[in-house]
């Protein structure tokens, strides 16, 4: 199937600080890109994988559970940690969660964790009904979009497949059993109005993860896909600041890359 215009992956090659970005349930790597963008003009080396059944058509995305969409931010951190001598993870709404199942799972391989408004669970009250109601109903509206900033659009399904659905709610509930596991320095960037995953999903993160290095961030001017909202510039930069802090080093490569961003001109 042909991709939507904005949903091919992103790769960049840069220093010795890898990074690796996850877009949420329905969406793409646009929603996220100028973030990955951002952090590899920085002179980071930047992955941001298309997860499998999304960028399409809603009916890939139905054939597809959080395994697979799981297996394909592993191989893509496992690729980084070969590459890279400093890993961090990064992630929007379900991309949060993923990034924090890395983190649980992959220990000290992964530095540090920064995720913009994480999912933690389905709230619609339909949610405990899926194991059936995704037997009887192909799709429900979709969740795309929820952006402030006027002119802005996220590139998504319009549909939401149940049986994805299902398998989602299924993931958010096996995440919240591994918070515990998640050590390492935690960013949480939280908009307080956001019309699809509640604040109350960062504080529940906030108060399950094991990390005591934990600073959060409000965006006080966004919604849920606030990496393309009013707030963007200021996730960037926290996230780069919150790289450098933990890996110095990282620093260095954003003044190669601005040596050689000048040389080039």
């Amino acid at each position: 199937m042909p991709l939507l215009p904005g949903a091919e992956p992103f790769r960049r090659d840069g220093g010795e600080v890898g990074v690796l970005v996850c877009h949420g349930f329905t969406g793409s790597p646009q929603s996220v890109r100028p973030w990955a963008e951002y952090l590899a003009d920085q002179g980071l080396t930047v992955s941001l994988p298309l997860l499998p059944g999304h960028g399409t058509r809603w009916q890939d995305l139905q054939i597809t559970t959080w395994q697979d969409w799981y297996a394909e931010v592993d191989r893509e951190l496992r690729a980084l940690t070969e590459r890279c001598t400093t890993v961090f993870v990064c992630g929007l709404s379900m991309g949060g969660a993923l990034a924090l199942r890395l983190a649980a799972k992959h220990g000290d391989a992964i530095s540090g964790v920064a995720v913009v408004n994480p999912a933690n669970k389905v709230h619609d009250a339909a949610g405990p009904l899926l194991p059936v109601l995704r037997h009887l109903v192909r799709t429900t509206k979709g969740l795309t979009s929820d952006i402030a900033r006027p002119g802005a659009e996220e590139v998504g399904y319009d549909r939401v497949p149940l049986h994805a659905a299902y398998s989602v709610r299924r993931f958010f509930q096996q995440v919240d059993s591994e918070l515990p596991g998640v050590t390492q320095p935690l960013l949480v960037m939280t908009s307080p109005q956001d019309h699809v995953v509640p604040p109350v999903d960062s504080e529940r993160i906030l108060s399950r993860v094991s990390s005591t290095d934990v600073r959060q961030t409000l965006l006080e001017r966004s919604f849920h896909v606030a990496t393309l909202d009013h707030d963007a510039e200021q996730i960037f930069r926290d996230t780069f600041a919150f790289i450098t802090r933990l890996a110095p080093h990282a620093q260095a490569d954003a003044a190669s890359e601005g040596t050689a961003a000048s040389g080039g001109a």
